[in-house]
């Protein structure tokens, strides 16, 4: 397993050597820029080839129908899909007449170049026309994240060896054809021309399209200005109209000489802003985006990421192309988080429209847990937007005659947008993702404000929603029936663990939010008994448990299902979701993603034998074939912390890797944003041992034999904290704030600021290897390390 072959390996850079055209779509992904509002794929600058156009706006969505063959009370009947929006990444070039297009011609060079550190994406290609006419082409783009609204494209060519004449031509183009979609349930539904004209204007050197959507009435603003340099004969045109504006640049080039353009863009949306607002606010922004200049930009842009690897970078010794896949991954994540400003981050970011672009749990369980230690207001806002949607919560839940709140399983606006309702809304667990985001988010950045704000609210209506849900039994269990834990091969299951156990700490936590804020849990119309009987129900939690085979099954008797016949099951075959009928799957013994091995991890207070944990573990692995990016991440913590080190390096160069090496085929929908999270927590988590929730911050530090040396930082309580892990000894200090009570292996110590702790690490203990399907072991990481 590795990176594709045309990427090289560096500490900061993704470097592109050369073009290949089949993977187009996948690196469209990887080299996609964002800022949380705005998303640009990496699409050359011409705009063909293409594997997939793609400019995003965050919760910019069309609706479209959900038709259902036999449809069902409480089905919803609309969905929402992100729409491509207006392009402006397209520049355009002619050099005497033949239009820049790499499929034809000669390219003696194309080089891309994603930098992580500055956070631009540049381009450098030497191309030869069918006319025998040489150019060299060099482009830089960026999307800000100190200027919300903007994105900025430094486009130059050249002439080489002969004078040429030159025509740039920068657009804007809405509605622009997009590919047809695979037949697969993770890829978006391509909507037609989703966008009807309102507005086009045009000035000196730029241009302005206003659009809406034709169903959700979604009103969109893109604007585009230019400055340039070249020979003083240069010409500017502009022409405009309903779908496509035209910045066009002409010139004669002397050999060696140059014509250079910068191209500002903006862009803004709302569902209630007028269009002269909209209009005057994309306009405002280019203005002070020219004010502030390409090399203003630039700056900035370094300024703000320098600020963020400080907190955020992980140091990873032994193994360069890992190193380079996890600080690819954070990239990633702080793109799709950065400037949302109360709005989702989707599990493709704004890289692509896999999943039409929805949020789901992945976003509370995998990428908060990252956000809230390393960019917190980010993960604050994400938590905001939820509670922004709990109205059309409250409105599911009473559709489906339940108390609370009944927040989508996928969802843009709030509402719910799956249609199968087994793996969609029955997959409960989803609000007590939500709360348990909710509290690890106040536990690490004590705000008050959040939880009289946001966080009370939130768990008093998550909690109501269980105790409607579930029920006492007679022997006084507490059941939560007919629901789908995260493992979706376990559909509308009894008792699911991994939900009971959430559910179980939502119950508790909103008792416990509710007596630190009794004066506005009243005004939420909370009734005296209620904490109490959350309480209860907490205390009572059903937890299945199997005494003949002495392990924890996922849920009420799934350890009797006849197991799934791993053996004779072709590799082709896999993803099983895509070849199998659902009701095979549901009925079998075999597992798509962690799902008690997720709840050992989030609910350590439950786990706490080990030997229980080492029986539990070894069983779900012989059962688990990972049809899901999300899995291995998960399973790499508790490899990690039971002593499999190895086996926890291999799962993080899958997690790591996943998009890098196109592991499960479809980075080309947009990049996997909760398993290049998941790296991270398999890293810090993991190697490094963290837990929370404790008397004290817990870390349990052993490191595999791939990696000598682990460095990260955390944001926990006003203090930022350094970890530095070897083979042998972890040293830990506090970088900035108050002393703060740690663990290491279980003993607690007192570490104040600016000084230095170091500890033995204990010698990891020798279990017995678990085994794997056939045919889905991780692959070995081994063969690929480095020193």
């Amino acid at each position: 397993m590795s990176a594709k072959p045309e990427l090289t390996v560096e500490p900061w850079r993704v470097v592109e050597e050369r073009l290949d055209l089949a993977s187009l779509a996948e690196t469209e992904s990887l080299f996609a820029l964002a800022n949380g509002h705005l998303g640009l794929r990496g699409n050359l600058d011409e705009g063909e080839p293409f594997g997939l156009p793609g400019t995003y706006l965050n919760s910019f969505h069309e609706h479209r129908p959900l038709p259902s063959a036999e449809p069902g009370y409480g089905d919803p009947e609309s969905g929402q899909s992100i729409i491509n929006v207006t392009n402006g990444k397209i520049i355009r070039l002619l050099l005497d007449d033949e239009p820049f297009d790499i499929r034809y011609g000669e390219v003696e060079k194309h080089e891309r170049v994603l930098d992580l550190q500055a956070g631009t994406l540049s381009r450098e290609v030497e191309w030869v026309s069918p006319a025998r006419q040489k150019g060299r082409i060099t482009s830089t783009r960026l999307v800000s994240l100190t200027q919300r609204a903007v994105a900025a494209i430094k486009y130059e060519v050249e002439a080489i060896d002969e004078g040429s004449r030159v025509v740039i031509q920068s657009e804007l183009v809405a509605n622009e054809p997009l590919p047809p979609t695979r037949k697969d349930p993770r890829v978006s539904q391509i909507l037609d021309s989703p966008l009807e004209s309102e507005q086009f204007s045009d000035w000196q050197s730029g241009a302005a399209l206003v659009h809406h959507t034709k169903r959700s009435q979604l009103r969109l603003a893109a604007a585009m200005d230019h400055i340039y340099s070249g020979p003083d004969t240069t010409d500017v045109e502009v022409d405009v109209s309903d779908d496509i504006a035209r910045v066009t640049f002409t010139s004669v080039l002397k050999p060696g000489e140059k014509l250079s353009i910068v191209k500002f863009l903006a862009y803004g949306w709302s569902g209630v802003r007028s269009r002269q607002a909209l209009f005057d606010q994309v306009t405002a922004a280019l203005t002070a985006a020219k004010h502030t200049g390409w090399d203003g930009l630039v700056e900035e842009q370094r300024r703000y990421l320098d600020e963020y690897w400080e907190d955020a970078d992980i140091e990873i010794d032994g193994d360069p192309e890992v190193q380079q896949a996890v600080r690819l991954g954070l990239f990633h994540v702080l793109q799709a988080g950065a400037r949302a400003e109360r709005r989702p981050i989707s599990a493709k970011g704004l890289t692509g429209v896999g999943y039409e672009g929805h949020q789901f749990w992945d976003t509370e369980i995998f990428v908060l847990p990252l956000l809230i230690h390393t960019v917190p207001a980010a993960a604050g806002d994400v938590l905001r937007w939820r509670h922004s949607t709990l109205d059309a919560a409250r409105n599911r839940a009473r559709h489906l005659g339940i108390e609370g709140a009944a927040f989508p399983w996928r969802t843009i606006g709030g509402e719910e947008c799956s249609g199968y309702w087994p793996a969609g809304t029955a997959a409960f667990h989803i609000n007590a993702d939500i709360a348990y985001a909710v509290t690890r988010y106040m536990d690490a950045t004590e705000d008050e404000r959040f939880e009289r704000d946001v966080g009370l609210e939130l768990l008093v209506e998550t909690a109501r929603l269980w105790e409607g849900l579930g029920h006492y039994d007679r022997d006084g269990r507490f059941r939560i029936d007919g629901i789908t834990g995260p493992d979706e091969y376990d559909a509308l299951a009894d008792n699911n663990i991994y939900t009971n156990l959430l559910a179980q700490h939502n119950l508790r936590a909103a008792a416990d939010a509710v007596e630190r804020q009794m004066d506005l849990a009243r005004g939420l119309t909370v009734l005296e008994e209620e904490p109490a009987s959350w309480r209860a129900a907490a205390a009572s939690m059903y937890i299945p448990y199997d005494e003949k085979l002495r392990v924890h099954p996922q849920s009420d008797n799934f350890t009797l299902h006849q197991m799934w016949d791993f053996t004779d099951t072709d590799p082709s075959k896999y993803p099983l979701l895509l070849n199998y009928p659902y009701f095979e799957l549901y009925r079998k013994q075999v597992v798509k993603q962690a799902d008690l091995i997720l709840a050992m991890h989030l609910r350590h207070d439950y786990f706490t034998d080990k030997e229980q944990k080492e029986r539990d573990f070894a069983y779900y692995e012989r059962i688990t074939v990972r049809d899901s990016s999300l899995s291995a991440a998960s399973q790499g913590v508790i490899a990690a912390e039971l002593g499999h080190l190895d086996l926890a390096y291999d799962y993080l160069a899958e997690t790591a890797l996943v998009d890098v090496a196109n592991l499960h085929n479809n980075t080309s929908d947009g990049v996997h944003l909760a398993a290049m999270a998941g790296a991270w927590n398999l890293l810090v988590a993991g190697f490094g041992g963290l837990r929370v929730g404790g008397k004290a911050l817990a870390f349990s530090p052993r490191l595999p034999d791939g990696i000598s040396r682990l460095a990260f930082n955390l944001c926990y309580r006003s203090r930022q904290l350094s970890v530095v892990v070897l083979k042998d000894k972890a040293t830990y200090s506090v970088r900035s704030g108050d002393p703060i009570l740690l663990s290491h292996h279980g003993d607690e110590f007192e570490l104040g600021p600016q000084r230095l702790a170091t500890h033995r690490i204990p010698p990891a203990p020798a279990r017995e290897q678990p085994t794997h399907p056939p045919g889905r072991d991780p692959l070995r990481r081994a063969p690929l390390r480095r020193a």
